[in-house]
């Protein structure tokens, strides 16, 4: 069995090496265009935009290690199917689970690999990232705005935007911390932010919303006031001129989100998309496992050796396990499904299919 653990091991080497370089390398050039925004635009040096660069690998490891995978496992189940070779180890009397056993114990440990990539690693690269953007002093106080995740860099107020295009945003939460006060809340369908070149505010334009105000006899009730525009200032002076970064649910790892739900929690905040990102870094870091295991038998019965083929084969998983991924995504923070649920449903249905599957193969 060590002969056959080492044969499979080495066909599935050579694939994954390559796999992981090119889905790698297309992503770097995929962001190449916003890295020359930020030294054209932004007044980024060359030198501050390649640590930046560096950094950003981490994060795209996230994704490619789990594509070369799943594309690693397609080539070589595929070219051992093709050749006849899994006939004829399942004719000695070597089951398919012992066949396919090495490739998920090594699937598994890079999945635990990335539990470290995505919890740390990345983290700390992120918050690298905004050192490194501070340093350079952006000058664009929008900057500050970051699509899904709690922006605390404001005097007196809590943002949260679903989502960001250009100066479009979708879905917006604004809270309102108070000292010996309830906090208040402003929801809002969609805005727009207007910047104040030279100063370090900007002003966000509400549409279609509602908003807590103070009862005048009683500071401390609330009554809902629906709107169809609101504008309201935010102020960046202190944060810009303070030294110290703060993190955003990016930059933390789990032990951080799970100390700053509490505290959002003591604040009457909703930390839904704290507990998505935890979730989110989890389920993404077990994909790997998860594509293996469906790749295995898809592999065998598609019986193809050409690289085509797998990376054909390989992209139709990947954007279906991703759409699903991402639309998980989005009904947890829109608190339509529990985080729970949503972050792992691609997960669990991937590995449903790829156990059945298995299974099924290894009865004929």
């Amino acid at each position: 069995m060590r002969i056959l653990r080492n044969y499979i091991l080495k066909e599935l080497a050579g694939p994954f090496l390559i796999s992981l370089a090119v889905f790698t390398f297309v992503m770097v050039i995929g962001n190449v265009v916003k890295m020359a925004d930020m030294i054209i635009n932004k007044g980024v040096s060359p030198f501050s935009m390649l640590k930046i660069f560096l950094a950003l690998i981490p994060y795209l490891l996230s994704y490619t290690l789990p594509m070369a995978m799943l594309t690693a496992t397609i080539m070589c189940f595929g070219r051992l199917a093709s050749d006849n070779e899994v006939v004829a180890m399942k004719a000695s009397g070597i089951s398919l689970y012992k066949i396919g056993f090495p490739v998920i114990i090594f699937a598994f440990l890079v999945s635990l690999f990335q539990v470290y990539l995505n919890d740390s690693i990345i983290a700390r690269a992120h918050y690298y990232t905004r050192h490194i953007i501070k340093e350079v002093g952006l000058k664009n106080p929008a900057a500050y705005l970051e699509p899904g995740t709690f922006i605390k860099d404001f005097k007196d107020h809590i943002v949260f935007i679903y989502s960001i295009n250009g100066n479009k945003l979708t879905n917006v939460r604004i809270y309102k911390v108070q000292e010996n006060a309830p906090t208040r809340t402003i929801i809002a369908q969609k805005g727009e932010f207007i910047s104040f070149p030279g100063k370090d505010m900007i002003m966000l334009k509400l549409i279609n919303g509602t908003a807590d105000e103070p009862n005048p006899k009683n500071p401390n009730v609330f009554y809902k006031v629906n709107f169809k525009r609101y504008n309201l200032t935010l102020d960046l002076s202190e944060k810009l001129s303070d030294a110290k970064v703060g993190k955003k649910s990016k930059d933390m790892s789990i032990k951080e989100l799970k100390e700053e739900i509490i505290a959002m929690k003591a604040q009457n905040v909703k930390p839904t998309p704290l507990i998505t990102e935890i979730h989110k870094k989890l389920a993404l870091a077990f994909s790997s496992f998860v594509f293996v295991i469906i790749g295995l038998p898809i592999a065998i019965n598609t019986r193809r050796r050409e690289k085509s083929v797998a990376f054909g084969l390989s992209l139709i998983i990947m954007l279906t396990y991703y759409g699903i991924f991402i639309g998980g995504k989005a009904l947890a923070l829109k608190e339509i499904l529990p985080p729970l649920i949503g972050m792992w449903a691609a997960d669990v249905i991937f590995l449903i299919i790829g156990i059945f599957l298995i299974v099924r193969l290894a009865e004929r």
